[in-house]
Parts: C-alpha cells; sequence; structure tokens
C-alpha cells in the first residue's frame, strides 16, 4: 500500500492512510499542484494556518531510472500569492519513494514559538521538538551536521533555513544531497512556509525500506537502457553539462546579445570570460584538491552538471554553482570575480535563500543605489546578515519586487512579483511568453525556450522574431509540467527532443513500473491537466491574463546589441494558454 500523510502542525499529531483515489495516477508537480488546488483556500494567507505545504517524489523516483530522483513541493507561495510548484535534488524523494510514501502534507500552525523536527521512517512519523542549537541562525552546513549526528549520517534531510525560519519571501527548502551539501527548492518562497508552520528540519530515514515494485521489471530494464543512451549519446547532455555545468551559457548567451546585464539595462558583457563555464571548468582543475568538475545532485544521475568549486587551497566552497546564480551575480549586479561569487552562493546556501531571486533583487538594489555595483564583499555581508536578520537583509530577501518598490525604481525585472532570471525576452522572445505565461511567476524551468530559441535542440526558431513562438511556449510549458511530475530532471528533455526513441522509452519506463499503457497524447494531457488546475487556483486567487504581462520598461527600452523591445501584443500572449 501506497501511503498518503497528513502531519497537523495545530494538534502535533499524523495520520496514515491509503492515497486518496484521485491521486493514485500522479505523482510529483502533478500531484502537488492537484492537492493544492484542492485543499488550500487560493485567497488564504501564505504564512497563515490556511496554507498547506505538500511533499511528492516523482512517478519514477526511487527507481532504477537515470536522474528521476526530483522531489516536488507544492504550496501557496508567499511571494507571488499564486500556486507554486518548486523541485530539487537531494536524497529526499527516492528515500520517501522507497518508504512507499506517495506524498505528505504538513497543514495547521502551531499557536506558540516552538519549532518542530518531523520524523519520516518504516514506522511512521515522530514529531520532536527541533535542537536549539540549530535554531537563530545556524547555518544549514552545521544545521545538517548536528542532525546528522542525531540521526544517523545516512538519513535525508529537508530544512527551513534561518531565511525560512524568519518567513522572508524568498527564503526556499534546503535539502541534503548524498554528500551532505546542499540542494534547493528554490523558487516562490517555500522556505517560509515551512518556517510559518515551525518546521525547522524535515528528516527521513530509509532504513528497513524496500525497492520500489517493478510491475514488468524486464520492460523497465530495457527502456532505461534507451533512455540513458538517448541522454549520453546528446552532446549538450552526455558531454557539455558535464564538462562546464549549466554555466556554459554565460558565453552563448552574451553571444547572443541575451545576457541581461547591470539590472536588465545591457544584453552583453565584457567580462564574461571572468565567470564562464569554461572558467570554471579551468579554475577547478587547476585548483584540484576537494574539487569536482562533475557530480551527480542525487544518486543514479548521469548528466552530472553539478560540480564542487574549490578555494585557492583545493578546499570546498560551493557545489550546484549554477548559470543563474553566476550570471544574477556576475552579469546583472556587475560582480566580475569568480570566487566573490562562489562564496556568496555558499552564503545562500547556508542561511537557505532563493539565489535568483536574491541576486536579481541585489541587482535591482545597485539600481536603486542601495548597494555599489559590482561590489561582492558588500552582498556577502547582506547575504550572511539574513542570519540575524538585518533591515537591509529582510529588504533583499523580501525579493526584487519589494526592492524595486522600496528604491522608487519602474525598471523592476518581475512577473507577479518574482524575478526574472537569466535570459531577456526582449532579445529572446520564446522564454519571454513563457515567464509571462507561466502559472508560477517568472520561471526559465516553466518551459525552456532557450532549447530552441537558443541551442537548437528539437528545432530552431529565430529568438528575435514572433513567428512560431506562441506555439513553442505552450508546448514546452506543456511538457515540462509533465515531465516535473515524473520525478525526471528538467535536462532530460535535451536527450529526448532529437530523439523520439528516448522520449518514447521515458514513457515505457512509466508503463513498465505501473502495468499501464500510456502513450505520448496521455502524457501531453497530463502536462496541459496540470496547467488548467494551476491557472484555475491562480483565477480563484484573483489573478487574470492582465497579470500575465512582462515589466513594462521592456516595451519602451531596448536592450543592446540587438537594440530590441518586447513587441508581443496582450491578445498575442494571450494565446499561448488557449489549449
Amino acid at each position: 500500500m501506497q501511503k498518503f500523510i497528513r502531519i497537523n502542525m495545530t494538534t502535533l499529531q499524523s495520520t496514515i492512510t491509503e492515497v486518496p483515489e484521485k491521486y493514485v495516477g500522479l505523482g510529483g508537480r502533478a500531484l502537488t499542484s492537484s492537492f493544492v488546488n484542492d485543499e488550500v483556500i487560493p485567497t488564504c494567507h501564505a504564512l497563515g494556518k490556511n496554507n498547506k505545504i505538500i511533499f511528492a517524489p516523482g512517478l519514477l523516483s526511487g527507481t532504477s531510472a537515470p536522474n528521476s530522483g526530483r522531489m516536488s513541493v507544492g504550496a501557496k507561495s508567499p511571494l507571488t500569492g499564486t500556486i507554486k510548484e518548486s523541485n530539487t535534488g537531494g536524497s529526499s524523494s527516492q528515500m520517501l519513494a522507497k518508504l512507499g510514501i506517495k506524498a505528505f502534507v504538513i497543514e495547521g500552525k502551531p499557536d506558540n514559538t516552538t519549532f518542530y523536527v518531523i520524523k519520516l521512517d518504516i514506522n511512521g512519523v515522530t514529531i520532536e521538538e527541533a535542537p536549539a542549537e540549530i535554531l537563530g541562525g545556524c547555518g544549514n552546513y552545521e544545521a545538517i551536521r548536528i542532525l546528522g549526528e542525531k540521526y544517523g549520517k545516512h538519513v535525508g534531510i529537508a530544512l527551513a533555513g534561518p531565511a525560512g525560519e524568519y518567513r522572508m519571501p524568498a527564503a526556499n527548502i534546503s535539502f541534503k544531497d548524498p554528500e551532505g551539501n546542499i540542494r534547493s527548492a528554490g523558487r516562490g518562497g517555500l522556505g517560509a512556509v515551512l518556517g510559518s508552520k515551525n518546521v525547522k528540519a524535515i528528516v527521513i530515514d530509509e532504513t528497513g525500506a524496500g525497492a520500489v515494485p517493478i510491475a514488468d521489471p524486464e520492460a523497465f530494464r530495457a527502456a532505461s537502457k534507451v533512455f540513458s543512451k538517448a541522454i549520453l549519446d546528446h552532446p549538450v547532455a552526455g558531454t557539455g553539462l558535464a564538462l562546464y555545468g549549466t554555466d556554459v551559457l554565460v558565453n552563448i548567451l552574451n553571444e547572443a546579445g541575451g545576457l541581461p546585464a547591470r539590472n536588465f539595462t545591457a544584453g552583453r558583457i565584457e567580462h564574461n570570460d571572468n565567470i564562464s563555464g569554461e572558467t570554471l571548468n579551468a579554475t577547478i582543475t587547476e585548483r584540484g584538491g576537494e574539487g569536482k568538475v562533475s557530480h551527480g545532485c542525487h544518486k543514479g544521475c548521469i548528466i552530472r552538471c553539478s560540480q564542487w568549486y574549490p578555494d585557492k587551497q583545493g578546499k570546498y566552497i560551493t557545489s550546484g554553482f549554477e548559470y543563474e546564480t553566476i550570471w544574477g551575480l556576475g552579469a546583472d549586479a556587475g560582480i566580475e570575480d569568480l570566487d566573490a561569487i562562489a562564496y556568496i552562493d555558499r552564503a545562500m546556501d547556508d542561511v537557505g535563500i532563493d539565489s535568483i531571486e536574491t541576486a536579481v533583487a541585489v541587482a535591482t538594489a545597485m539600481d536603486g543605489g542601495l548597494i555599489p555595483w559590482g561590489d561582492g564583499k558588500a552582498v556577502l555581508q547582506i547575504v550572511e546578515d539574513m542570519a540575524k536578520p538585518t533591515p537591509l537583509a529582510r529588504i533583499i530577501a523580501g525579493g526584487a519586487a519589494v526592492v524595486g518598490k522600496v528604491c522608487g525604481l519602474y525598471r523592476t525585472p518581475v512577473v507577479k512579483d518574482q524575478a526574472i532570471p537569466a535570459y531577456d525576452p526582449r532579445a529572446i522572445k520564446g522564454i519571454g511568453l513563457t515567464y509571462a505565461t507561466t502559472t508560477m511567476g517568472a520561471d526559465h524551468t516553466a518551459g525552456y525556450c532557450i532549447s530552441g530559441n537558443i541551442l537548437k535542440i528539437g528545432g530552431f526558431i529565430d529568438p528575435l522574431k514572433k513567428e512560431g513562438q506562441i506555439e513553442y511556449a505552450r508546448a514546452m510549458q506543456i511538457g515540462t509540467a509533465a515531465i516535473d511530475s515524473t520525478g525526471m530532471c528538467l535536462f532530460v528533455y535535451f536527450g529526448v527532443a532529437d530523439n523520439p526513441g528516448g522520449y518514447q522509452a521515458l514513457i515505457d519506463m512509466i508503463n513498465a513500473q505501473y502495468g499501464i499503457q500510456l502513450t505520448s497524447d496521455d502524457v501531453d494531457e497530463l502536462g496541459k491537466t496540470v496547467l488548467r488546475i494551476e491557472r484555475d487556483f491562480n483565477k480563484r486567487a484573483g489573478f487574470t491574463n492582465a497579470h500575465d504581462r512582462l515589466p513594462e520598461f521592456m516595451e519602451y527600452e531596448p536592450i543592446a546589441p540587438h537594440n530590441v523591445v518586447w513587441d508581443f501584443t496582450p491578445e498575442e500572449i494571450d494565446e499561448v494558454m488557449k489549449f
């Protein structure tokens, strides 16, 4: 029996039941968004007692399917006010799946200030007071060490860092990875929701759990082999990401003129070589020590786009050093030193704050005169101060929209109050349509049109022209909603977009696991259903098509070097979600 767990933080009681019938065939984002739409009052305060937060492995999580270790987390977002799904690597998703836990929900709210640790294991749920030493500003790295000593080094851990404890709108949920470092369900402030429930940590112990059942093991192995080959044979998924990480995009986007710089006032920088993926690789290789050019964020990851970035003595600084973080601090905020960015990235992991939202908030604050342009030391201090927190740290952790209002700026790059990441929509129009229409606020992972607009994966659509972009943004969002429901890393798309056999193998693995006969049309319909559910929640929360718009300044401030503006009409934008 798969289990559906509810944990009530008002009563400190839990219930374990069979999975409700309507959720049996769902996983990941499909499950979290369906549940949130069913049970969360859309107009509730995201940090109040009526919000609920749900954790769900994907349909393939816990199996030997490559790259299937993503965990989805869903709730109403305190940053955007919309529905939110944020997913992450780490060990927790696979552990939950092996324990037979389809999902667990945290609801209610204690009427005191005591923080708790929730433990999930083969015997059920226990709720204990959190150790005092991990509260009140203790960083995530130290908290993981302390919890590891108490519950065992092998357990999975999810944390509300100091930013979550203080319910900051950009707080993420931090997850322990296989080596005890940190991955994040980064976007939308779900760490603040966890903190609002007075939950400091969730510990998952898979001791005694069996393997995830597979209805047809032979068919599963055969499909998995085809799927693995499709990923590894692809030049981006199988080679490029392992060599240079996602930061390979710095030089590519800079050349394309779509790398937002100095708070979205330019599309190209001169110091790109300082912060590029090629430099990242060379620096790690030269320094040696604990550095690793390539690393997987969970067991079974074969793309291995993560890395361990070391200091000059070869000692580990940070991992999962992503393009969007390096872009935000390096290009948008003008911090030209990769080491300085690495220390800020580590500090953001330690306090548990979204590195995209924070980086864009920092650049906006620089435009508003709160922080000197390119001042890495000042930014590091502000991020560290989020553990106290100081007033300026709270403002930055409030997100880019808050900073823009505080500074009196019209140039605030947000959609639905979530910061626009890493790709300028004026020069890459497909991703602009995703930013405008996704249910989550500006989010590149909701429909990664960079694939076809820049990387020429799965086809090519001229990024500077409007033709074909509406249909493309629609298809990418539908496909992404389906992939997010499987527990797969989004980057598997690179391997299957140009390889129909690889895509069919993904479907075949699901069929072999559950003994069903899904078709590609069924998977497509799953993605559409997820988007309809999410839009229904947002509509009932008060969002309309008028919220599906990019910031106005992009319509009249051209971006160099192409000197283009955002030129889709409202009517054209609204076509994206007509299906």
